[in-house]
């Protein structure tokens, strides 16, 4: 009886780091479509943009576009197209990433919490399935964790390959480290900077958060 759970636990680690693996280097794949389409243009058509005009504000938008804004940490810019009543859910054609998801990859704490603050959609998956909590709980960012548990975000909700936030953190660390270090590597070009040793350490707070 032993022999057969411990068959199938192993069985389901290899399930949870492939799915991990093929969620990944999707998700790294698509970020960088993202950000490269960033860079050409702030006013490209969006997946969740609403079709009907919206009321004119007093507060002119800003000519950087908000996912621009995101990835080099200008807080007073985003704050800017809160004011302006700039589309804060609008999903990038590509990635599906909404400005949130965004904010919540690269760590852009305060950001983050000016989006969750303005109500931004914390239900909205990107392409891959993954919702704000799931990328948060995938990079360990536990003060982004907290913020959304607080914010009421979903914590069951699954991603296309069948994981909640808490099982993307659930695989053995030294069995993720080459991918965390393939994320890390193909963006860094981007600003993402990850500590490895702050996520190992912080891989079973962010499982204890979430369950």
């Amino acid at each position: 009886m032993k022999k057969v759970s411990k068959n199938f636990n192993s069985k389901k680690m290899k399930t949870q780091k492939s799915n991990a693996v093929k969620m990944l280097i999707s998700f790294s794949f698509v970020l960088l479509l993202l950000f490269n389409a960033c860079g050409r243009s702030g006013d490209a058509p969006n997946k969740h943009a609403a079709d009907e005009p919206k009321a004119a504000s007093k507060v002119e938008k800003p000519k950087m576009d908000l996912q621009a804004a995101i990835l080099s940490d200008n807080l007073e810019i985003v704050k800017q197209h809160l004011e302006a009543g700039t589309d804060i859910n609008v999903q990038e054609q590509m990635s599906g990433s909404t400005p949130l998801i965004t904010a919540v990859t690269f760590g852009k704490t305060a950001i983050a919490k000016a989006l969750i603050d303005a109500h931004a959609d914390l239900s909205i998956k990107n392409n891959e399935g993954a919702t704000a909590l799931h990328v948060a709980a995938f990079f360990c960012r536990i003060e982004m964790v907290q913020m959304l548990i607080d914010a009421k975000a979903d914590k069951t909700v699954k991603n296309n390959f069948g994981a909640t936030p808490r099982e993307t953190v659930m695989t053995p660390f030294a069995e993720m480290k080459p991918i965390y270090g393939m994320i890390q590597q193909q963006l860094e070009p981007l600003g993402l900077k990850l500590d490895m040793n702050e996520v190992e350490k912080n891989r079973p707070v962010i499982a204890m958060m979430l369950q």
